[in-house]
């Protein structure tokens, strides 16, 4: 059963240069007649796929390739310019570990909010909260505003209320480096029974050999286009040629 389907998906964003144009500026380009419409990069273009229950899809690229950008509008993060995505089941987004968060309630408070976010109750939530603590190691803040833990901390939390909701699809992007290394086994330990489980996994890494190991396709994208889908080792066979090629 598909859990996961993109038909025609395409993205344009504003560059980073014209996110740094700030207003002061715009206003007195228009007044000099120098003002120019944005500049917008098709970031995602057409890209066509379909992820059934239980599948473990590796994605690969270069860097700037649209990797994460894909991930985000299969979570509802960002939107399609055009094109229809459908998605069958509750998403744990492991991308930016703390987005959605708000700075100044409690970390508690936090856990509630971002369980809402993620489609849960919050009686459910209520009855989570201390094992998301505990995993986050965070017993001693329950009660703290979130701006007075560190990055680390934040990233804790977020990993932690992600992975014990148990969704039905995660999605992980490079974030297994949270924390030292003794938080790093616990966060393995636990990606381990998502893997292990009935659970979709989606996943963004450099690391080639755990995605040829672990997942069943890979993805490789290339200037936001889907440029091979299918056997894992073939797949990382056609982008280690192309990295060859280029150089």
């Amino acid at each position: 059963m598909e859990v996961i389907r993109l038909d025609n998906v395409s993205l344009l964003r504003r560059t980073q240069e014209e996110f740094s144009y700030d207003l002061k500026r715009t206003i007195l380009s228009f007044f000099e007649g120098k003002y120019r419409q944005p500049v917008q990069k098709l970031v995602l273009d057409e890209i066509n796929l379909v992820v059934n229950s239980g599948e473990k899809l590796g994605i690969i690229g270069a860097n700037g390739s649209g990797k994460s950008t894909l991930l985000k509008v299969i979570c509802g993060i960002l939107r399609p310019t055009s094109g229809v995505v459908r998605v069958r089941g509750r998403i744990a987004p492991l991308i930016e570990l703390g987005a959605g968060f708000d700075s100044d309630i409690s970390v508690i408070d936090n856990i509630l909010l971002y369980g809402v976010l993620l489609g849960y109750s919050r009686k459910e939530m209520h009855e989570r909260t201390q094992s998301i603590l505990e995993f986050a190691e965070l017993e001693n803040y329950a009660l703290v505003p979130l701006k007075g833990l560190s990055s680390g901390m934040v990233a804790r939390l977020g990993f932690a209320i992600a992975t014990d909701v148990q969704p039905d699809i995660l999605i992980l992007d490079e974030v297994l480096s949270v924390g030292d290394e003794k938080f790093k086994n616990k966060c393995k330990q636990r990606i381990d029974n998502f893997w292990d489980g009935n659970s979709t996994v989606l996943v963004v890494s450099h690391d080639l050999h755990f995605l040829v190991k672990y997942c069943n396709r890979l993805v490789w994208l290339d200037k936001g286009r889907v440029n091979f889908i299918g056997n894992a080792e073939e797949a990382v066979k056609n982008y280690l040629h192309n990295l060859t090629i280029q150089e």
